[in-house]
């Protein structure tokens, strides 16, 4: 059986996003599900969260949730092909991180930026190895990005820490389809 390989991607469940970043991530999924990635993500029906999921099931493409149960009492659970329910947050990172090939951070909230500086610390030690792109819509990123460049103009960072991740603009972007293929081989 050939390896499954895993677009992880982290981004909101808002309902209120603009409809430029859920279009935007609807068509990541496409692109997840052109390239043969499966999707591991945490299971959310609603915001970049749903709209990454549908991308990825209506191209026949594979969706894996992972979800802390209560999370139910705060937004919809997409209908993946595969829900893993867990106790807590911290349980649900651990399994995307285990599953990711690759790391894509799309517009969200408190949440993605949680997971998004998780993931960066742990490249950052040396834990992991595979690559973060932060999905930059319309520079919703573009505060984030500044607030790191300010941490290494304060030296609370080392410089180096802008080269454990790539940003890019749209999905469109040819750094991320040339992830999916040098991730393949």
């Amino acid at each position: 059986m050939p390896k499954k390989y895993y677009a992880c991607v982290y981004g909101g469940a808002s309902t209120k996003l603009d409809d430029i970043y859920i279009k935007e991530v609807e068509k990541l999924g496409k692109l997840i599900a052109d390239n043969n990635f499966s999707l591991v993500y945490g299971a959310g029906a609603s915001g970049c969260m749903g709209a990454v999921a549908r991308g990825v099931e209506n191209n026949g493409g594979y969706v894996m949730g992972i979800s802390p149960h209560f999370i139910e009492s705060f937004e919809p659970i997409f209908p993946c092909d595969n829900t893993v329910m867990v106790d807590t947050m911290a349980e649900r990172k651990t399994l995307m991180e285990k599953h990711a090939d690759i790391f894509i951070i799309a517009p969200g909230g408190i949440g993605t930026m949680d997971e998004f500086f998780q993931v960066l610390t742990l490249k950052y030690l040396n834990r992991l190895s595979i690559p973060i792109v932060i999905l930059n819509i319309e520079g919703f990123y573009d505060s984030l990005i500044a607030l790191i460049d300010n941490l290494v103009k304060n030296k609370a960072v080392i410089p180096e820490i802008t080269s454990y991740y790539d940003v890019v603009e749209s999905v469109d972007d040819e750094l991320l389809l040339g992830y999916f293929k040098k991730i393949k081989g």
